[in-house]
């Protein structure tokens, strides 16, 4: 019976998950939706945990999303000072638990930062993604020793199924991403190319000639090359709006 029930509570944040990742409108929205039902999945009566997930792309990137303002601040903290139980679950990949944060040495500015924000114990536990990405789940028991083994291994367990929608997540975050970026290239590609068009017919010169005119004028003026072609654009013509035309 007990077996029955686990496979239902599975498929019930399997479909959840889903319809999370498919009505978010970015990654961010996904990322804040996720920790909210984090924190409500992971509470038990008579205790309430807050939950921040934070997620490092491209080594440098950070993007914090959490259940409550508490959590967003504990998380923010760890990334000012640089240490604390989720930086450290995503650097060793492995799950960093705080019984009792009064007792804790192994992040000295960052705990007696967090001193008055009323958690007292903490879970970090790492989220396994692809490639350098880094991601971890965050939970906070306002008291002390406020996790069992019990609760250590669900939210293990939970961090495991939730990862397969963050990656799934990032990987359309990356390719919208991809897509804008192909886009912004594009139209840049083409502001140039008209400015190097009215720089020929002006002067009647070649192509490669109007070319090295137009990054001498970048070069002196310390202007980056698209904006002083939209300006020889803008100089030429009243609707100086440049369209790019592709498939979507």
């Amino acid at each position: 019976m007990a077996t029955e029930a686990k496979k239902e509570a599975a498929a019930e944040i399997g479909l959840h998950l889903q319809d999370l990742v498919l009505d978010s409108s970015d990654v961010g929205e996904f990322l804040n939706e996720l920790a909210a039902y984090s924190a409500n999945s992971l509470s038990r009566p008579g205790l309430s945990v807050y939950c921040g997930i934070t997620v490092i792309r491209r080594k440098r990137a950070v993007t914090i999303a959490s259940s409550n303002d508490c959590a967003r601040a504990m998380d923010e903290l760890q990334n000012t000072f640089g240490e604390g139980p989720c930086l450290t679950a995503m650097k060793e990949m492995a799950t960093i638990h705080v019984p009792d944060l009064r007792d804790e040495h192994r992040w000295p500015d960052y705990v007696r930062a967090v001193g008055g924000q009323g958690i007292l114990s903490i879970l970090g536990v790492p989220l396994p993604l692809e490639g350098q990405t880094r991601a971890a789940l965050n939970v906070y028991s306002p008291e002390a020793h406020g996790f069992s083994g019990e609760d250590i291994a669900e939210a293990e367990d939970f961090a495991e199924r939730i990862s397969k929608s963050l990656r799934l997540a990032l990987r359309i975050a990356q390719l919208t991403d991809s897509r804008n970026d192909l886009a912004a290239a594009m139209q840049s590609r083409t502001t140039i190319d008209l400015a190097v068009g009215a720089i020929m017919a002006q002067n009647r010169c070649s192509q490669d000639a109007a070319q090295q005119m137009l990054t001498r004028a970048s070069n002196s003026r310390n202007i980056k090359l698209r904006d002083v072609a939209a300006g020889i654009i803008a100089s030429m013509t009243e609707d100086a709006a440049v369209h790019t035309h592709f498939d979507e």
